[in-house]
């Protein structure tokens, strides 16, 4: 418990926590938290504390400290909310990856580690349990691949994209990001799946096969095994493409967080090889609201030029329409009746459709293709990064862009989202 009480308007706080507790706290809108580890042993979703250090936590942040001995803290700064819980699924966590662990053991000698897809609705903590899963992966020496296939967050690159990367040591403390130095990421360009099934599906499978080629590569990566956070879409279409993920990564675990009905449903469509897992979510999971998610996402792009913390320094400079060549992935659905011979509807779905740079592109997010020409699948290239419209020159024939590299871009080769940002520092 608190050693000053729980009057939130007391700056500094102390904190004992017992064996198998967390401490639970939301950052007060536009504040700033700073905890330290006085004394014991703590983590933060399986990333360690060093004793003694300060962690500084920003506007709205959510954050639980759990500790598995015992330990205590102190937090200073303002807080919506500070709880200590004596309930957690953490035990049941711990014995997840202590069972993926034991395969990978078995998988040290000769073939492949456990393929685990976390799966459930939104605002369960899905992106949570990869991320402890794979901290403690990490912690026991291992190099798992995590793989985000959830287009409206972005862990991996930014929302409106797919991605995956090796995961070598643990997530930022305080940022909570996995050091991303060669991340492979795919532009899907929606917030949602259901914008674009066929090409999310095909997206999918290409994230799949440069995932195996890796693992055939790399014995230590194979013996990890892939770690791989899914979308909140969940019925309908959205579980058709789970049975699609699941198919393409060829997994053998999948972990359901919180929903019964999902589980069963899986359970009987899923082969009798794959494991599937209910586990409960965690008390201090918070519900967003539709505005909330719209916020994250937006933040989420910021971070991508600006930095969690702002230590990022982008560069503004203007691109002539003639140095680009523009499109998007997906033409307007068409009745079979003016389909060309042979062609399906969905054919249409992964089209490349050119753009004309005019004022519909401001404020509109641009993936950076790594195509060199348009000879290359465009669709199924990664992406080398993103920029940012932020002014359309008509007259100069120009477009004003944010990008996080200076000039020249890399690639000219760019590809729409419906993502957009406001840069209004």
């Amino acid at each position: 418990m608190a050693s000053e009480g729980n009057d939130l308007d007391v700056t500094k706080n102390e904190y004992k926590l017992e064996a198998d507790t967390e401490l639970r706290f939301e950052v007060e809108s536009g504040a700033q938290v700073t905890i330290e580890l006085v004394e014991g042993k703590a983590e933060i979703f399986g990333s360690e504390l060093a004793i003694g250090k300060k962690y500084v936590f920003s506007s709205s942040a959510k954050v639980a400290v759990f500790t598995w001995h015992g330990c205590l803290i102190t937090l200073t700064g303002k807080t919506e909310v500070a709880y200590i819980a004596k309930e957690t699924p953490m035990g049941l966590y711990v014995n997840t990856h202590a069972a993926l662990e034991q395969m990978r053991q078995k998988a040290d000698e000769s073939g492949r580690g456990p393929r685990v897809m976390v799966v459930g609705p939104t605002d369960v903590g899905k992106s949570t349990l990869c991320k402890i899963l794979l901290n403690y992966a990490v912690r026991l020496g291992r190099i798992p691949i995590f793989v985000d296939l959830d287009v409206g967050q972005g862990n991996v690159g930014i929302p409106g994209t797919i991605g995956a990367l090796i995961v070598e040591r643990p997530a930022d403390v305080e940022e909570g990001n996995f050091a991303q130095t060669a991340p492979l990421v795919y532009h899907f360009g929606h917030a949602s799946p259901s914008s674009n099934i066929s090409l999310y599906n095909r997206l999918v499978s290409r994230l799949a096969l440069i995932c195996n080629e890796r693992c055939e590569v790399s014995k230590k990566a194979n013996a990890s095994g892939i770690i791989i956070n899914t979308c909140g879409w969940v019925r309908g279409g959205g579980y058709q493409c789970l049975i699609h993920a699941a198919g393409a990564f060829e997994v053998d675990v999948i972990v359901v967080l919180d929903q019964e009905r999902i589980y069963n449903e899986l359970k009987r469509d899923m082969p009798d090889f794959v494991k599937v897992v209910l586990l409960p979510k965690s008390g201090g999971v918070v519900e967003r609201t539709q505005q909330a998610r719209a916020d994250s996402r937006d933040a989420r792009v910021r971070q991508n030029f600006y930095g969690i913390k702002n230590n990022l320094f982008p560069h503004a400079f203007e691109v002539k329409f003639s140095e680009v060549k523009i499109f998007k992935i997906g033409a307007p659905d068409l009745p079979d009746s003016c389909l060309p011979l042979g062609m399906k509807p969905q054919d249409n779905k992964t089209k490349l459709v050119p753009v004309s740079p005019g004022p519909g592109l401001l404020h509109h997010v641009l993936s950076v293709s790594m195509a060199v020409s348009t000879d290359e699948d465009i669709v199924q290239t990664n992406v080398a990064g993103f920029i940012v419209v932020n002014g359309v020159n008509l007259d100069r024939q120009t477009l004003s862009i944010l990008s996080p590299s200076q000039r020249p871009l890399p690639r000219n080769i760019l590809l729409v989202m419906d993502v957009q940002f406001m840069d209004i520092r």
